[in-house]
């Protein structure tokens, strides 16, 4: 790896460190092509939640060292532990780009910065790509390929780095009940 990309690397851990909690709209583009959008919030460590607008069925939750995601619609909820999912590396308390994190690609666009990564341990569990803005930088969105090869794209507007967010809304109690407000 070159000089400029170690140092754009180091910007971006120490970005990400910075992050200890945000709010943001976001857009997901499924792997199928189907669009839903919704509120995300993030605190570190662990805590992540994707409140989707009506009328998608879905909520996403992190906590607990576990992703849980509740579909209304089915009634159903799915458990992945934390641990198994490119997102644990972006919801660790300190992320480092080394160790048990590789890079696998780094690649410098006009104004854009976009970096690869994987868990060391295991690869094969998916792909997190995490795109930038540059000057300043700040992230913009998100790519997860999981182990069946599928993508899953999701980007970030009106983001509130350093957002307070109620800790209630990461319960995982609440994924039965109602889906809550965004606050």
């Amino acid at each position: 790896m070159s000089g400029p990309d170690h140092a754009d690397l180091t910007r971006i851990e120490a970005y990400l460190n910075g992050v200890r909690s945000l709010k943001a709209r976001f857009v997901q583009t499924a792997p199928d092509g189907s669009v839903t959008q919704g509120l995300a919030l993030m605190q570190r460590p662990g805590r992540m939640r994707f409140q989707y607008d009506p009328p998608s069925p879905f909520l996403l939750v992190a906590n607990y060292g576990v992703l849980f995601f509740h579909d209304s619609q089915l009634n159903q909820t799915t458990n992945i532990p934390l641990s198994r999912t490119p997102l644990g590396i972006l919801l660790a308390n300190q992320t480092s780009l080394s160790g048990e994190v590789t890079v696998t690609r780094f690649v410098r666009l006009p104004g854009q910065l976009q970096v690869s990564l994987v868990r060391t341990a295991s690869p094969g569990e998916g792909t997190l790509t995490l795109i930038f803005a540059d000057n300043p930088l700040s992230l913009r969105q998100w790519i997860v390929l999981d182990q069946q090869g599928k993508q899953t794209r999701v980007a970030f507007t009106n983001m509130d780095v350093g957002a307070n967010i109620d800790s209630k809304l990461f319960d995982s109690h609440e994924l039965t009940n109602s889906q809550g407000s965004g606050g």
